[in-house]
């Protein structure tokens, strides 16, 4: 592979001074214009130890607007980083839309290091590859722009670069020990490197081979390939967003036209005093036995002792750096937030975060959906509980339309990944649907309705769902359906009696976090 890219190729200086005024304003102005787009870019590079690589993001930084550039590069994880699953800290850094992220020594450096060293078998690489693959597949599916270059030198000119730095006191830093050592280990780490571009070499993600004996060539190449591609990728959002508009131009024009007079019996029922339209088909959902109780005496002595039980289990969980994350969805009114807040009553406010999800900022809006999960991924030893969640995708944005069903169809995939990521981590996870039915939600409503200090827990949008109560429920089955993996199961909570849903809440917490540390022990 490396073959294409020997030592040879050579930039004049005279024509590099030349040709470079005009590449300058080039990739200044399809800069400005991917500010007004609704995509990221990551330029991504890897290759051997002196190869350039810090030189040529030097000179994007320097030859375009550094405002709309974040520049990233990694070592060794920190303690911090260690603590959490391994691309938190890829995810962390991920430029908003209408920038452009430079990425060094990212996500292969680390598997192609472990390769040549030891720490991973064929197996274990070629698993790590899939990983990194699957993570640029789901930015690329979201309409990133993933560039990726392998800026290459052969052995002895690996050498020479290193004497050279060496060789001059301002730039001798830039060699270490390390550099040696991986020299010694040149064929098998051409050998790794070759793998990891032949495997996750895609179209949505290409390598780009560059030679890096010039470094003029070397820039050169670099800043016109990802000029080019820039302006393709403008060019081809531009089409789809033309297309997307047609679409709902014709939608709307459809939607004008006169509609058939709806047929009777077609299996749905109507809760008309409650604006109530059921799922035609059995669900997963309506199979639950919703006339489970709990007295308030057997209430009270469970809630206190599960309540000491979890105390007693998170102390030792904070002891053995066991993370756990606790996703709670259900419907307006289920009983959420009390579950939350009866165990939050039993835990260390130091040791535990509640995460509220409403609509997503400004901020949030301007990356993947996923990135503002990731940012709350807490460190070693931490709960974290989660009051509506990345399910949003497959419930409320499929449902409202704010999703294509493109997007909120690849996105079982694409939460079930995340979640592999936090279980292989070794975090604790548990996600709970928290059901009622709509009758007990109407009750629950009207109580909201009456208590001033609960009025404010009722919207105009809480009503207008009970109307899509259907739609919602088929969601709800498919997103159980397809994301309760043996991994990352659902609880169904049955909620009509609050009592029996708490409880059951907390000793299903419990009873994971203590079969956990046994585990563990």
């Amino acid at each position: 592979m490396f073959e294409t890219a020997e030592i040879g190729r050579k930039v004049a200086k005279a024509t590099y001074n030349k040709q470079v005024p005009l590449l300058r304003l080039e990739l200044l102005e399809v800069q400005q214009e991917l500010r007004q787009a609704g995509f990221p870019a990551i330029v991504l590079f890897g290759g051997v130890d002196a190869a350039g690589k810090s030189e040529t993001v030097n000179l994007l930084n320097e030859w375009m607007d550094p405002r709309w550039l974040t520049t990233s590069a990694y070592v060794d994880p920190s303690d911090e980083e260690k603590e959490r699953p391994e691309f938190w800290r890829y995810w962390r850094d991920l430029p908003p839309k209408g920038q452009i992220g430079l990425f060094q020594s990212a996500w292969y450096s680390r598997a192609i290091r472990a390769r040549v060293y030891g720490g991973l078998s064929d197996a274990g690489f070629d698993k790590a590859l899939e990983r990194i693959e699957t993570f640029e597949k789901e930015l690329a599916d979201d309409g990133t722009l993933i560039l990726k270059f392998w800026l290459h030198l052969s052995r002895e000119g690996q050498k020479k670069r290193f004497k050279a730095l060496e060789s001059d006191p301002l730039t001798s830093w830039r060699v270490a020990k390390t550099d040696w050592e991986n020299l010694k280990h040149y064929d098998d780490f051409v050998a790794a490197s070759e793998r990891a571009i032949a495997r996750t070499s895609t179209g949505e993600a290409p390598w780009h081979i560059v030679e890096g004996y010039d470094l003029r060539y070397c820039g050169l190449s670099v800043a016109e390939t990802l000029r080019d591609a820039l302006q393709k990728h403008l060019r081809e959002a531009e089409i789809k967003q033309e297309l997307v508009a047609q679409m709902q131009i014709d939608e709307s024009l459809a939607q004008d036209e006169p509609a058939a007079a709806p047929k009777k019996g077609n299996g749905a029922d109507e809760d008309a005093g409650a604006g109530v339209v059921l799922s035609p088909r059995v669900t997963i959902l309506s199979r639950l036995d919703m006339n489970q109780t709990l007295s308030k005496s057997d209430y009270r002595t469970q809630l206190a002792k599960y309540q000491a039980k979890l105390h007693k289990l998170n102390r030792e969980a904070i002891k053995r750096k066991l993370s756990s994350i606790f996703v709670f969805e259900g419907w307006d009114a289920a009983g959420k937030g009390g579950a939350i807040r009866r165990m939050t009553q039993a835990l260390d406010a130091r040791s535990y975060r509640v995460i509220p999800i409403a609509a997503p900022t400004d901020e949030e809006n301007q990356h993947h959906y996923l990135w503002r999960f990731w940012r709350h991924i807490s460190r070693a030893g931490r709960v974290t509980m989660f009051d509506r969640s990345w399910y949003g995708r497959v419930l409320v944005e499929r449902v409202e339309g704010f999703a294509s069903e493109a997007e909120w169809r690849r996105a079982y995939g694409e939460i079930n990944d995340f979640e592999e990521q936090l279980v292989n981590h070794g975090i604790l996870l548990l996600k709970f649907w928290v059901h009622v039915t709509p009758e007990e939600q109407l009750v629950r409503f009207k109580s909201r309705e009456e208590v001033p200090y609960k009025r404010w827990k009722l919207t105009d949008e809480d009503w207008r769902n009970r109307e899509k109560w259907g739609d919602y429920e088929e969601a709800v089955n498919d997103m159980i359906e397809r994301t309760s993996t043996a991994s990352a199961p659902w609880t169904l909570v049955e909620g009509n009696d609050k009592r029996f849903s708490r409880v059951k809440v907390i000793q299903t917490v419990c009873d994971s976090l203590e079969e956990r540390l046994k585990a563990e022990a």
